[in-house]
């Protein structure tokens, strides 16, 4: 019973943090309201919400159901160990600690105890198993505390430019931060599982899986134009060298083919449209090496940039600033010609870090400026279109990658209809492309689609072409 008294309190204890992770701001409120003292200080602090308070109780009765004793000795468990984590928050605030800083014992202090108060008791506890049993949760709450605050809560590295939210941190964690082998493989042991034995195995089967392999090798180069009345002068015949979705190190063979392609373009800009590594946590370094093959033979007067996708890693940014590439995450950066400005927009990841910020890459685009958003995926396009970019350009789906006649993509990985997910499309004013990528994803396989770099020529007139 002692032990499943203590992972109650721990659930108890879980359960604030855990529903932050799961909802991050949304339902959040602070269950003071913001409201202040007259010592110019919060009651609890912004960390302390209604959530968390009432999730703390729920969880109080449903561990209690699971170990087997009366769910409402749980809420009661749940409601005092959340009174005295209350509790130990105005104490803080009177000291002038700030919300959510760590205070080794007083934070786990009055949460263990109250609650022991009436379990002790109820269970017929001796003395020193109590105490026992408090010092052992308060050690097990503090450790808890530190992983929140000094991992989940704290930038891994000075320029992180991801917001420090728990959900966030924790993808990073599993995707970016885990990288020695084998323990990112057992983090995410769902893709190895999936991917490395499953759907590699049924191509393989089938038999298809070289002529696989060979079809993803088949880049494409494709020239298109898109027209626009209100394109500064000096950018007529504007030409965009693009691509996206590399996994070039994923494949052998591929980053030479891409290479081979990119070093003839001329352009004016290029735009990097993330996911530069096959895998989707582990090591950066393979990918690294394969895109400097690449790099190099790139000739665009206005510089490469890059954003990052659902692949990507923060970490990866400053390495590849050594490279030529200049990465905007929730940023804009303005390209100018003969007095004329045209706007480069980049969010950061839609699709699985879920950071796309367009209020903050929009903040320095003049209202009516010309502005292309380059996003990794096409899942933002409904909001995207309300800052009035003239073009959104933007990969992640790979059209499919396994297309069947007359059915199209088995899977998009995207949120969005499928009109959006290949090729040219439109919204609201707003002009589309999807490319369908360089590489591969998953398995290094492509069926009925082909990897394509794509040169986009930019013309003042009518209507796109």
């Amino acid at each position: 019973m002692y032990f499943k008294i203590l992972l109650s309190l721990w659930i108890i204890n879980l359960a604030p943090p855990a529903l932050s992770v799961i909802f991050d701001e949304r339902w959040g409120r602070p269950l003071d309201g913001g409201t202040c003292l007259k010592d110019g200080r919060p009651v609890f602090g912004s960390h302390k919400t209604v959530r968390g308070v009432l999730g703390g109780v729920a969880a109080g009765g449903v561990a209690a159901g699971i170990m087997g004793f009366s769910w409402w000795i749980g809420c009661l468990a749940g409601i005092l160990s959340m009174s005295g984590d209350l509790f130990s928050s105005f104490i803080k605030r009177r000291l002038g600690m700030e919300s959510g800083k760590i205070a080794p014992g007083l934070d786990q202090a009055f949460e263990g105890l109250l609650p022991l108060l009436l379990l002790a008791p109820y269970f017929s506890f001796s003395p020193w198993g109590a105490l026992s049993l408090y010092l052992v949760f308060g050690c097990g709450a503090y450790a808890g505390s530190v992983f929140l605050n000094d991992v989940l809560l704290s930038k891994p590295f000075d320029s992180y430019p991801r917001p420090l939210r728990p959900g966030v941190r924790i993808k990073d964690l599993r995707a970016c931060q885990i990288t020695a082998s084998p323990l990112h493989l057992f983090v995410n042991f769902e893709d190895s599982i999936y991917y490395h034995l499953l759907m590699k195995s049924v191509f393989k089967v089938l038999g298809v899986y070289e002529r696989g392999k060979r079809n993803a090798l088949r880049l494409s180069e494709n020239h298109i134009t898109f027209q626009f009345p209100d394109l500064p002068p000096s950018f007529d015949n504007y030409r965009i060298l693009f691509f996206s979705d590399l996994h070039l190190d994923g494949l052998d063979g591929l980053a030479e083919r891409l290479a081979k392609i990119v070093s003839h373009v001329q352009a004016d800009l290029c735009v990097i449209g993330g996911d530069l590594r096959m895998e989707t946590h582990g090591p950066f370094a393979p990918a690294f090496h394969e895109i400097g093959k690449v790099i190099p033979g790139i000739s665009a007067r206005d510089g490469i940039y890059g954003i990052l996708g659902n692949h990507d890693c923060t970490e990866m940014i400053e390495p590849l600033k050594d490279l030529g590439i200049k990465f905007l995450v929730n940023d804009a950066e303005a390209i100018s010609r003969n007095g004329d400005q045209l706007w480069l927009v980049g969010v950061d990841d839609p699709h699985y870090f879920m950071c796309d910020d367009l209020n903050q890459a929009f903040e320095d685009v003049p209202a009516g400026a010309f502005a292309i958003l380059a996003a990794h995926s096409n899942e933002i396009y409904r909001e995207a279109a309300a800052y009035h970019p003239r073009l959104y350009l933007c990969g992640h789906s790979h059209a499919g990658q396994i297309q069947f006649p007359f059915v199209g993509p088995l899977f998009t990985h995207s949120r969005a209809p499928r009109r959006f997910c290949e090729g040219k499309w439109t919204y609201g004013g707003m002009e589309g492309y999807t490319t369908s990528g360089v590489g591969v994803s998953g398995v290094p396989v492509r069926f009925g689609c082909r990897g394509e770099v794509t040169v986009i020529t930019l013309k003042r007139g009518g209507k796109t072409r």
